[in-house]
């Protein structure tokens, strides 16, 4: 039986080892921290404009199952808020242990509290990987999904410091780059200013730490909007944000809360003494990150080159998905780039023809137009979602975005697509 080894249990790690697994591999999936999902833990939006599109999509494909959580873990659903339409918002607070019990009942074998400091190769094919203890892990094919974020010191240098987000770099280590590792050069994003990295675009509060009158509305609709003073309306913070779907004024305004279980606030991070002289917020406590008073993490530092098919340029059996693949941004983008990497990997072991989605449907575009841009003048600005900003006008504009099912179904049907990702290779 081939092997595939997935670095990283992040969204795009998850769904990568699932469909490999369903494509017949023995799957390993090996995870620096304690949980997986990693960001997916503080996230919680989904299906919202694009996106809805992109996760039917996945579903037709036969990527289905972490979208079926999703779903089913939702809090609230058809939520409208400022430049987004029907989302929805999981409970981050049990989502991790559904994912993971999903993970382990496919027999899919987990690692966690396990760290991959390097990468041994044999001229341009990797054939091991090893973790911090020294122990070595063989494979046919690896899917890299480490994200962008951090190490520590990359927070340090390029926003506020560390501030103590879920990542967690200081208990668990910094994220080592694979692809760096096997003499691939990664690429950087900046934000328009020309610095290095974006800001995470929200901080997460504790609900019961706000007012009884917010915490009942959030509970009840799943958002409020509360307008800022004049003197409290800034701009400029719109442009640090990696999330530029969110980067609209209504957000530079207003205080934006959603209910993901915890009070998610649409802002980089907000001075807590300031965040307490609104009404509502008096006794306001940051969840995540801790230190969201002062700064998040900062993202996108390490993405690498490759094919529409998300191979790796120059490393024959590698793969790449989520944050890892381009300058995506978003769960649901995540989880269809590792839907597919998982998928190819397998094809790859077995030395067959890699599927690469067309693009005429919306996953295939971001996956091409995602790698466009990786070379394109202040391609390195582009922030890539399927929820927003650039990418969402382009799915408009192409006729790739809908919310009708039987559309969808019978697109995917006519191009042979149909639960592809269901196929047993091996």
């Amino acid at each position: 039986m081939k092997k595939v080894v997935v670095i990283g249990g992040g969204w795009a790690g998850c769904a990568a080892a699932i469909s490999a697994k369903k494509a017949g591999a023995d799957v390993t999936l090996i995870e620096r921290t304690d949980m997986v999902l990693g960001l997916g833990n503080v996230g919680g939006i989904m299906r919202n404009n694009g996106r809805y599109t992109a996760a039917e999509e996945s579903i037709l494909l036969g990527g289905r199952e972490l979208f079926e959580i999703t779903d089913a873990c939702s809090r609230h659903k058809d939520i409208d808020f400022p430049g987004h339409k029907h989302a929805s918002l999981y409970d981050v607070n049990i989502i991790e242990g559904v994912v993971r019990r999903k993970l382990l009942e496919m027999k899919i074998n987990l690692l966690l509290k396990s760290r991959v400091v390097d990468a041994t190769l044999e001229g341009n094919t990797i054939k091991s990987v090893t973790l911090e203890n020294g122990k070595v892990i063989n494979g046919d094919s690896f899917v890299e999904t480490t994200g962008t974020t951090g190490p520590m010191g990359n927070c340090l240098r390029y926003g506020n410091g560390c501030a103590m987000c879920v990542l967690r770099c200081p208990s668990f280590g910094p994220r080592v780059s694979i692809t760096q590792k096997c003499g691939v050069k990664d690429m950087i994003g900046k934000r328009n200013d020309g610095n290095y990295g974006a800001f995470s675009g929200s901080v997460k509060l504790n609900k019961e730490s706000l007012s009884e009158e917010i915490r009942n509305e959030l509970n009840k609709n799943g958002l409020v909007v509360i307008p800022l003073p004049e003197e409290e309306i800034n701009q400029g913070k719109l442009n640090i944000k990696v999330c530029q779907q969110y980067a609209l004024e209504a957000f530079a305004k207003n205080l934006i809360l959603l209910d993901t279980g915890h009070a998610k606030l649409m802002v980089p991070y907000y001075p807590l003494d300031k965040l307490r002289k609104i009404e509502g917020f008096e006794n306001a406590k940051y969840e995540d990150p801790y230190s969201g008073g002062i700064g998040n993490s900062i993202r996108y530092l390490s993405v690498a080159k490759r094919n529409n098919n998300l191979k790796v340029i120059g490393v024959d059996n590698l793969f790449v998905a989520g944050e890892k693949s381009g300058f995506y941004v978003g769960h649901t983008e995540a989880i269809v780039t590792g839907y597919l990497a998982g998928h190819n990997s397998v094809k790859n072991a077995l030395g067959i023809p890699l599927l690469e989605l067309p693009r005429t449907i919306a996953i295939g575009d971001l996956v091409a137009y995602g790698n466009e841009i990786l070379d394109s003048e202040d391609g390195d600005k582009l922030k890539v979602t399927f929820a927003g900003s650039v990418y969402f006008e382009r799915m408009k504009k192409l006729g790739l975005y809908t919310i009708d099912k039987n559309y969808l179904k019978d697109k995917i049907f006519k191009l042979g697509l149909m639960n592809v990702y269901d196929e047993k290779i091996i």
